[in-house]
């Protein structure tokens, strides 16, 4: 468990409530109870990032468990961004990756700019012109 002043991390998803709430508050997409519901036990790895009893932050990786994988929903609430706590939660992260996952792995994420920087700083390049992020827009709040 990594430790920053009165921040520390634990290794664990998030629960739906904090999940939609961290979502919705640092300005990523929403998705729906049922979609959290199924979609977080799922996931392959996640932390928590706590301030006393509150989780303020989070971030996952999911995917296949053993081929692909996609750091994922990496969020802090607004009132706790600009004090390095997002390379708190991307240390833990890369700490399982890179201890975990299998050498073989493909391990990707999508950046928002200006955050595609803190991703450099743990091992991650962009890959265009060779290849290129896409998504599909299922639904008018996802994109």
């Amino acid at each position: 468990m990594a430790q920053h002043d009165d921040y520390r991390i634990e290794l664990h998803v998030p629960g739906v409530d904090d999940y939609l709430r961290l979502r919705q508050a640092s300005g990523l997409s929403t998705f729906s109870r049922e979609a959290a519901e199924k979609g977080l036990p799922n996931s392959i790895f996640g932390v928590c990032l706590m301030h006393g009893g509150a989780v303020v932050g989070m971030g996952r990786i999911i995917g296949d468990g053993g081929c692909f994988f996609q750091v994922t929903d990496i969020a802090i609430m607004p009132e706790h961004q600009g004090r390095g706590l997002g390379k708190m939660i991307m240390a833990a992260l890369t700490d399982y990756i890179e201890k975990q996952l299998p050498k073989t792995a493909y391990v990707s994420l999508i950046a928002d700019v200006p955050a595609n920087r803190l991703y450099k700083q743990f091992g991650f390049a962009e890959t265009a012109p060779r290849s290129v992020g896409m998504a599909r827009k299922l639904f008018d709040n996802r994109l």
